[in-house]
Protein backbone atom coordinates (compact mmCIF):
# COMPACT_ATOMS: atom_id res chain seq x y z
CA UNK A 1 0.00 0.00 0.00
CA UNK A 2 1.24 3.08 -0.99
CA UNK A 3 1.14 6.86 1.14
CA UNK A 4 -2.04 7.50 2.82
CA UNK A 5 -3.99 10.35 0.63
CA UNK A 6 -4.43 13.42 3.02
CA UNK A 7 -8.05 14.38 2.85
CA UNK A 8 -9.91 18.11 3.20
CA UNK A 9 -13.60 17.88 3.82
CA UNK A 10 -15.54 21.22 3.04
CA UNK A 11 -18.88 21.28 4.31
CA UNK A 12 -18.24 18.77 7.35
CA UNK A 13 -21.61 20.34 9.38
CA UNK A 14 -23.22 18.61 6.66
CA UNK A 15 -25.20 15.38 6.71
CA UNK A 16 -22.90 14.51 3.34
CA UNK A 17 -19.76 15.90 5.28
CA UNK A 18 -20.30 14.02 8.15
CA UNK A 19 -20.66 10.80 5.77
CA UNK A 20 -17.77 11.15 4.17
CA UNK A 21 -15.69 12.06 7.00
CA UNK A 22 -17.28 8.45 8.72
CA UNK A 23 -15.69 6.90 4.82
CA UNK A 24 -12.18 8.19 5.87
CA UNK A 25 -11.98 7.29 8.95
CA UNK A 26 -12.94 3.90 8.66
CA UNK A 27 -10.55 3.88 5.21
CA UNK A 28 -6.81 2.30 4.93
CA UNK A 29 -6.08 4.14 1.99
CA UNK A 30 -6.98 8.03 3.19
CA UNK A 31 -6.21 9.76 6.25
CA UNK A 32 -8.33 12.81 7.69
CA UNK A 33 -6.13 16.21 7.00
CA UNK A 34 -8.93 18.84 7.70
CA UNK A 35 -12.70 18.69 8.80
CA UNK A 36 -14.11 22.56 7.50
CA UNK A 37 -16.95 24.29 8.76
CA UNK A 38 -18.53 27.97 8.57
CA UNK A 39 -16.95 30.24 11.35
CA UNK A 40 -20.97 30.58 12.70
CA UNK A 41 -20.95 26.51 12.76
CA UNK A 42 -21.62 25.26 16.18
CA UNK A 43 -19.33 22.88 15.36
CA UNK A 44 -16.44 25.29 14.86
CA UNK A 45 -13.46 24.26 17.13
CA UNK A 46 -15.14 21.25 18.66
CA UNK A 47 -13.63 18.20 18.72
CA UNK A 48 -14.39 15.10 15.91
CA UNK A 49 -15.21 13.31 19.22
CA UNK A 50 -18.39 15.13 19.44
CA UNK A 51 -19.93 14.03 16.34
CA UNK A 52 -17.97 10.49 15.99
CA UNK A 53 -17.28 9.62 19.30
CA UNK A 54 -13.69 8.95 20.85
CA UNK A 55 -11.18 8.71 18.22
CA UNK A 56 -7.26 7.80 18.39
CA UNK A 57 -6.66 11.02 16.73
CA UNK A 58 -6.90 14.39 17.70
CA UNK A 59 -8.77 16.28 15.18
CA UNK A 60 -11.15 19.56 15.78
CA UNK A 61 -14.20 21.12 13.33
CA UNK A 62 -12.20 23.99 11.61
CA UNK A 63 -12.82 26.81 9.97
CA UNK A 64 -9.34 27.43 8.17
CA UNK A 65 -7.25 25.08 6.96
CA UNK A 66 -3.54 25.57 8.52
CA UNK A 67 -1.14 26.31 5.89
CA UNK A 68 1.38 23.74 7.46
CA UNK A 69 -1.18 20.56 7.10
CA UNK A 70 -0.41 17.91 4.68
CA UNK A 71 -3.45 17.42 2.06
CA UNK A 72 -3.76 16.10 -1.17
CA UNK A 73 -7.55 16.47 -2.16
CA UNK A 74 -10.50 18.04 -1.20
CA UNK A 75 -14.11 16.75 -0.93
CA UNK A 76 -17.05 19.65 -1.32
CA UNK A 77 -20.65 18.96 -0.52
CA UNK A 78 -21.07 22.30 0.81
CA UNK A 79 -23.72 24.12 -1.80
CA UNK A 80 -24.23 26.52 -4.23
CA UNK A 81 -23.25 29.22 -2.06
CA UNK A 82 -20.27 28.13 -0.63
CA UNK A 83 -18.84 26.19 -3.49
CA UNK A 84 -16.95 29.07 -4.98
CA UNK A 85 -14.64 29.54 -1.78
CA UNK A 86 -14.36 25.20 -1.82
CA UNK A 87 -12.85 25.86 -5.08
CA UNK A 88 -10.86 28.88 -4.38
CA UNK A 89 -9.44 27.10 -1.61
CA UNK A 90 -8.50 24.09 -3.74
CA UNK A 91 -7.21 26.27 -5.96
CA UNK A 92 -5.07 28.10 -3.51
CA UNK A 93 -3.07 25.54 -2.44
CA UNK A 94 -3.31 23.23 -5.60
CA UNK A 95 -5.40 20.21 -4.65
CA UNK A 96 -7.50 17.89 -6.09
CA UNK A 97 -11.38 19.25 -5.73
CA UNK A 98 -13.91 16.17 -5.95
CA UNK A 99 -17.17 18.05 -5.52
CA UNK A 100 -20.89 16.70 -5.29
CA UNK A 101 -22.20 20.14 -5.27
CA UNK A 102 -25.48 20.27 -7.15
CA UNK A 103 -27.39 23.43 -8.39
CA UNK A 104 -24.63 25.43 -9.66
CA UNK A 105 -25.11 28.43 -12.00
CA UNK A 106 -23.65 28.43 -15.18
CA UNK A 107 -20.76 30.61 -14.61
CA UNK A 108 -19.66 28.07 -11.31
CA UNK A 109 -18.95 25.72 -13.93
CA UNK A 110 -17.22 28.15 -16.38
CA UNK A 111 -15.07 28.43 -13.57
CA UNK A 112 -15.21 24.76 -12.90
CA UNK A 113 -13.93 24.19 -16.46
CA UNK A 114 -11.20 27.12 -16.19
CA UNK A 115 -9.67 25.53 -12.22
CA UNK A 116 -9.30 22.66 -14.53
CA UNK A 117 -6.54 23.60 -16.49
CA UNK A 118 -4.65 24.01 -12.81
CA UNK A 119 -5.91 21.27 -10.91
CA UNK A 120 -7.59 17.75 -10.92
CA UNK A 121 -11.22 18.27 -10.75
CA UNK A 122 -13.77 15.48 -10.49
CA UNK A 123 -17.47 17.10 -10.11
CA UNK A 124 -20.42 14.18 -10.14
CA UNK A 125 -23.84 15.00 -9.42
CA UNK A 126 -24.36 11.59 -7.52
CA UNK A 127 -21.47 9.65 -6.75
CA UNK A 128 -23.66 6.01 -6.19
CA UNK A 129 -21.85 2.94 -8.17
CA UNK A 130 -25.38 2.20 -8.77
CA UNK A 131 -26.13 5.60 -10.50
CA UNK A 132 -23.33 5.36 -12.70
CA UNK A 133 -24.19 1.59 -13.79
CA UNK A 134 -27.63 3.82 -14.32
CA UNK A 135 -26.34 6.17 -16.51
CA UNK A 136 -24.10 3.49 -18.72
CA UNK A 137 -27.48 1.56 -19.07
CA UNK A 138 -29.57 4.48 -20.03
CA UNK A 139 -27.50 5.60 -22.68
CA UNK A 140 -27.24 2.17 -24.66
CA UNK A 141 -31.31 2.37 -23.92
CA UNK A 142 -31.45 5.62 -25.53
CA UNK A 143 -29.68 4.84 -28.68
CA UNK A 144 -31.11 1.39 -29.17
CA UNK A 145 -34.68 2.60 -28.45
CA UNK A 146 -33.96 6.16 -30.30
CA UNK A 147 -38.05 6.19 -30.97
CA UNK A 148 -39.09 5.45 -27.50
CA UNK A 149 -40.55 8.13 -25.07
CA UNK A 150 -38.44 9.04 -22.49
CA UNK A 151 -39.68 10.22 -19.03
CA UNK A 152 -37.74 10.22 -15.52
CA UNK A 153 -38.78 10.91 -12.66
CA UNK A 154 -36.97 11.90 -8.67
CA UNK A 155 -38.14 11.72 -5.38
CA UNK A 156 -35.91 13.25 -2.40
CA UNK A 157 -36.03 14.19 1.45
CA UNK A 158 -38.33 17.78 1.77
CA UNK A 159 -35.62 19.69 2.84
CA UNK A 160 -33.78 19.33 -0.93
CA UNK A 161 -33.23 22.92 -2.31
CA UNK A 162 -32.93 22.32 -6.10
CA UNK A 163 -35.23 20.43 -8.61
CA UNK A 164 -35.34 18.72 -10.63
CA UNK A 165 -32.16 16.88 -8.68
CA UNK A 166 -28.39 17.05 -10.40
CA UNK A 167 -28.92 13.34 -11.18
CA UNK A 168 -31.99 13.64 -12.80
CA UNK A 169 -30.33 16.01 -15.29
CA UNK A 170 -27.43 14.33 -15.46
CA UNK A 171 -29.68 11.08 -17.03
CA UNK A 172 -31.57 13.21 -19.33
CA UNK A 173 -28.31 14.78 -20.84
CA UNK A 174 -27.11 10.92 -20.57
CA UNK A 175 -30.35 10.00 -22.45
CA UNK A 176 -30.27 12.94 -24.93
CA UNK A 177 -26.90 12.08 -26.45
CA UNK A 178 -28.10 8.44 -27.07
CA UNK A 179 -30.68 9.70 -28.84
CA UNK A 180 -27.88 12.25 -30.63
CA UNK A 181 -30.02 15.50 -29.52
CA UNK A 182 -29.55 18.53 -27.77
CA UNK A 183 -31.19 17.94 -23.87
CA UNK A 184 -31.86 22.07 -24.04
CA UNK A 185 -34.25 21.36 -27.24
CA UNK A 186 -36.31 18.92 -25.67
CA UNK A 187 -36.27 18.48 -22.24
CA UNK A 188 -39.82 19.42 -20.59
CA UNK A 189 -39.09 20.30 -16.75
CA UNK A 190 -43.26 20.88 -15.64
CA UNK A 191 -46.86 20.36 -17.55
CA UNK A 192 -49.83 21.86 -16.18
CA UNK A 193 -53.19 22.51 -17.67
CA UNK A 194 -54.06 21.96 -21.26
CA UNK A 195 -50.20 20.67 -22.59
CA UNK A 196 -51.45 18.96 -25.88
CA UNK A 197 -50.12 16.02 -27.12
CA UNK A 198 -46.37 14.93 -25.81
CA UNK A 199 -44.06 16.22 -28.96
CA UNK A 200 -42.10 13.62 -29.97
CA UNK A 201 -38.06 13.39 -28.67
CA UNK A 202 -39.27 14.94 -25.43
CA UNK A 203 -37.33 14.41 -22.60
CA UNK A 204 -39.87 14.98 -19.74
CA UNK A 205 -38.65 15.29 -15.67
CA UNK A 206 -41.06 14.94 -12.79
CA UNK A 207 -39.80 16.03 -9.01
CA UNK A 208 -41.11 14.49 -5.83
CA UNK A 209 -40.09 15.97 -2.93
CA UNK A 210 -41.02 14.70 0.98
CA UNK A 211 -40.47 12.84 4.11
CA UNK A 212 -37.20 11.92 4.48
CA UNK A 213 -36.39 10.06 0.89
CA UNK A 214 -32.64 9.61 0.29
CA UNK A 215 -32.50 9.67 -3.15
CA UNK A 216 -34.98 7.83 -5.51
CA UNK A 217 -34.38 8.18 -9.87
CA UNK A 218 -36.69 6.28 -12.25
CA UNK A 219 -35.88 6.18 -15.85
CA UNK A 220 -39.32 5.18 -17.70
CA UNK A 221 -39.03 4.50 -21.69
CA UNK A 222 -42.55 3.70 -23.20
CA UNK A 223 -43.70 3.22 -26.41
CA UNK A 224 -47.20 1.60 -27.52
CA UNK A 225 -48.02 -1.56 -26.16
CA UNK A 226 -44.72 -1.50 -23.47
CA UNK A 227 -42.97 0.04 -21.43
CA UNK A 228 -39.24 -0.54 -19.68
CA UNK A 229 -38.01 1.02 -16.42
CA UNK A 230 -35.10 1.60 -14.55
CA UNK A 231 -34.69 2.14 -10.74
CA UNK A 232 -32.09 3.16 -8.46
CA UNK A 233 -33.06 3.50 -4.57
CA UNK A 234 -30.15 4.69 -2.53
CA UNK A 235 -30.97 3.72 1.43
CA UNK A 236 -28.29 5.33 3.07
CA UNK A 237 -25.98 8.74 2.40
CA UNK A 238 -22.70 6.30 2.93
CA UNK A 239 -22.78 4.88 -0.28
CA UNK A 240 -22.39 8.40 -1.66
CA UNK A 241 -19.84 9.34 0.53
CA UNK A 242 -17.76 5.69 0.20
CA UNK A 243 -18.13 6.61 -3.92
CA UNK A 244 -16.76 9.87 -3.18
CA UNK A 245 -13.87 9.10 -1.42
CA UNK A 246 -13.00 6.89 -4.19
CA UNK A 247 -12.91 9.16 -6.22
CA UNK A 248 -10.57 11.45 -3.91
CA UNK A 249 -8.58 8.43 -3.42
CA UNK A 250 -8.25 7.78 -7.79
CA UNK A 251 -8.07 11.96 -8.09
CA UNK A 252 -5.57 12.58 -5.27
CA UNK A 253 -1.97 12.63 -7.74
CA UNK A 254 -3.77 13.48 -10.87
CA UNK A 255 -2.70 15.56 -13.61
CA UNK A 256 -5.19 18.77 -13.82
CA UNK A 257 -7.33 18.16 -15.93
CA UNK A 258 -11.48 17.63 -16.20
CA UNK A 259 -12.41 14.40 -15.22
CA UNK A 260 -15.70 12.23 -14.59
CA UNK A 261 -16.76 9.57 -12.00
CA UNK A 262 -17.25 6.99 -14.98
CA UNK A 263 -13.54 6.97 -15.23
CA UNK A 264 -13.43 5.59 -11.53
CA UNK A 265 -14.76 2.39 -12.17
CA UNK A 266 -13.92 -0.39 -14.23
CA UNK A 267 -14.34 -0.12 -17.86
CA UNK A 268 -17.24 -0.32 -19.58
CA UNK A 269 -18.13 -3.40 -21.56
Amino acid sequence: MGDLVNVVVYGSAGRMGQAVIRAVLDSTDARLACALVRPSSGLADEPLDRVFGSLKRNVDFSTSLDPDVACDVLVDFSGPVAFDAALALALERRLGFVSGTTGLREEQRATLENAAKSIPILWASNFSLGVAMLERMARRVAAALPDWDCEIVEMHHKRKQDAPSGTAITLGQVVAEGHGIALADYARYARHGQTGPRPPGEIGFASLRGGDVIGEHTLIFATDGERLELTHRAASRDIFARGALAAAIWLARREPGLYAFDQVLAPST
